[in-house]
């Protein structure tokens, strides 16, 4: 485990951005193209404001979503809603390049098993993606990943369904397809995630952030490293 802790959200976000075009050119330089899966949240729209900047060779991008709620097209709560107004409408990524996780299907089972061979066409079989960005949640949680949520327990599928009390139902991947991913990029701003931090970095097994992959993964983060210090 890579933990870079920087100054602000803004450094924070530009040194993600130019992880993520590192990572990218490796992948375009061994296999041809890049695919990026990419979270919701507050935090990663700063980022990729910082991405969009940059001179890419978009046309070889894929990018598919780590989770999606259950809402219809082009809603504020829907994450593609902001990663196509920050991102995939501001830099040359072909649209038929962008997978949209089909959460307004009437059956959702069969639609997360749809995307998962859609990530296998894109990824091989198992799929294997080149980067999965993902955030932490003041309880944990992580993609749509949550505390005590049957689809913690999801190993026999890459997509799933999380039906959350009181929430909109959520499509998800699961640990199996991020746990092969080839990068994992953590996004964790804010003072109020120092514990959970902590608790991610000890490889906590009782909340979900701490199930996933510390191989391959690389963290910035805005906590003080002060507070981290002693796990990274």
């Amino acid at each position: 485990m890579d933990c870079q802790s920087l100054t602000s959200p803004a450094v924070v976000a530009s040194a993600a951005a130019a992880h993520i075009a590192s990572c990218a050119m490796q992948a375009i330089d061994e296999r041809g193209h890049f695919t990026l899966a990419l979270s919701g949240g507050s935090t990663p729209w700063l980022m990729l404001n910082h991405l969009v900047r940059l001179d890419l060779p978009w046309d070889r991008f894929h990018i598919v979503q780590v989770d999606e709620r259950v809402a219809p097209d082009g809603d504020a709560e829907r994450n593609l809603t902001h990663i196509q107004a920050q991102f995939t409408s501001r830099v040359a990524i072909p649209p038929g390049q962008v997978y949209a996780m089909p959460v307004l299907e009437e059956n959702l089972d069969a639609a997360a098993d749809s995307y998962m061979h859609t990530l296998r066409g894109l990824a091989g079989t198992p799929a294997i993606i080149d980067l999965v960005h993902l955030g932490l949640g003041g309880d944990g949680h992580t993609a749509s990943l949550f505390p005590g949520n049957p689809v913690l327990d999801s190993l026999a599928r890459d997509v799933d369904i999380a039906r959350v009390a009181q929430q909109r139902i959520r499509m998800t991947l699961t640990y199996p397809v991020i746990n092969r991913a080839r990068n994992i990029l953590w996004l964790i701003c804010g003072a109020d995630k120092a514990d959970m931090l902590q608790r991610l970095l000890a490889q906590d097994q009782s909340i979900p952030a701490g199930r996933v992959s510390q191989d391959q993964a690389t963290i910035f983060t805005d906590i003080p490293l002060l507070t981290t210090a002693f796990y990274c």
